[in-house]
């Protein structure tokens, strides 16, 4: 009984970890959409003015979130190999959004996208064998 119940919670965590995955994705495609509207960024520096030439980066950037949405459904729809895939999007998406946190004027959607992104890489990964329905 008692494993019943703990393979129920974390599959509940696994579901609740899809609906955030489609959450960061239209985070992630919002931001990417903005940057290809705004192509240009200026960074205020003590030397001058730095401008970024975004537009690659927001059509990566929206695709790859595209992308997470589409896993994020994959997953809630309890799809095999949405698990793994879903661990390695997120685990690069992390490392693409802290390469943007240090060029970026307004960090709060990249910390709140890179903690949305450590709770699904927690969800995803702990007591992986205990979810025994993915």
């Amino acid at each position: 009984m008692d494993d019943v119940r703990t393979s129920t919670a974390w599959t509940g965590w696994v579901g609740f970890t899809a609906i955030l995955l489609v959450i960061i994705g239209m985070i992630d495609a919002f931001e990417g959409l903005i940057a290809i509207i705004r192509s240009e960024y200026y960074q205020y520096t003590p030397n001058g003015v730095i401008i970024f030439d975004t537009t690659k980066w927001g059509w990566l950037t929206l695709i790859w979130g595209i992308l997470l949405v589409l896993v994020g459904l994959a997953l809630a729809a309890k799809s095999s190999w949405a698990r793994w895939t879903a661990v390695v999007l997120v685990a690069v998406n992390l490392l693409e959004q802290l390469a943007w946190l240090g060029t970026s004027a307004s960090t709060i959607w990249t910390l709140t996208i890179i903690t949305l992104q450590i709770i699904v890489l927690y969800a995803l990964t702990a007591r992986w064998g205990e979810v025994s329905t993915y």
